[in-house]
């Protein structure tokens, strides 16, 4: 499956946009009728409806009522129009004043503004960020999710990969979790409905004996989370580890 990229446009055209560096837009042709702020909210509008996939500089024409070719006097290509819609995103995130309140405390509020931001926006979750967009939004975001983690005594580069690893633990949780929304909706069933559906088949099949382990621990945590996956379950176990391991740096730093 193609992965969608931000930082894989031109570098220069794409932090002209990200800054709207008014010196170098482009102010050739007519009159222009929209902004790029209108073209980044009708791109993001349609990825939240439909998808990444669904958005291409035809189909945001569409939706904004004029021609392709219009489109690309505001943004380059979708390349570029990716990184701004998700600095966009990042600058409407809540940062919410943590201070002063223990350090878990804190990550966990990052933790949690990330997973919010990928519940309303599922595609976010979707793209790599290993070359981040370099705008506003994402220096805002960065430098308030550092706060969190100043002051404990870690150095730079161990701050910016406690961060990391951090955010890639609900990145990857809020893919699984999409993965699970999508399987419902796609089978019209819900986990315990599905597994109603599948366990007498399964009962005729498998013989316990063979597999002790996965048959009692598999019923074991069916049973409690009403199927095989708990997207609750599975982000609140997560980051109890994830902070966990946390503590042991900090404590080691202390």
């Amino acid at each position: 499956m193609t992965t969608e990229r931000t930082g894989a446009g031109d570098p220069a055209r794409t932090l002209q946009l990200l800054w709207r560096d008014e010196a170098t837009l482009s102010r050739r042709g007519p009159r222009q009728r929209l902004t790029i702020d209108a073209v980044v909210s009708a791109a993001t509008a349609l990825a939240d409806a439909e998808g990444l996939a669904a958005v291409t500089m035809r189909s945001v024409a569409k939706a904004l009522g004029v021609a392709a070719m219009t489109l690309y006097t505001y943004v380059p290509g979708k390349e570029e129009l990716l990184d701004l819609m998700l600095d966009a995103a990042y600058a409407r995130m809540p940062r919410t004043d943590t201070s002063g309140r223990p350090w878990r405390e804190r990550v966990s509020a990052v933790a949690g503004a990330n997973r919010q931001l990928f519940e309303s926006h599922p595609w976010a979750a979707t793209a790599s960020t290993v070359r981040p967009p370099l705008g506003p939004g994402q220096m805002a975001k960065y430098e308030h999710e550092l706060s969190a983690l100043d002051g404990l005594g870690l150095g730079d580069v161990t701050m910016d990969a406690a961060l990391t690893y951090l955010l890639g633990f609900v990145q990857g949780w809020a893919r699984t979790a999409a993965d699970a929304r999508a399987a419902r909706r796609d089978s019209a069933m819900d986990d315990e409905q599905w597994w109603a559906a599948h366990a007498p088949l399964l009962a005729r099949v498998l013989d316990e004996r063979a597999y002790p382990l996965a048959s009692r621990v598999g019923s074991a945590a069916g049973a409690a989370q009403g199927g095989a996956y708990s997207p609750e379950h599975a982000y609140a176990f997560g980051l109890e580890r994830v902070l966990d391991g946390l503590a042991a740096l900090v404590d080691a730093r202390g």
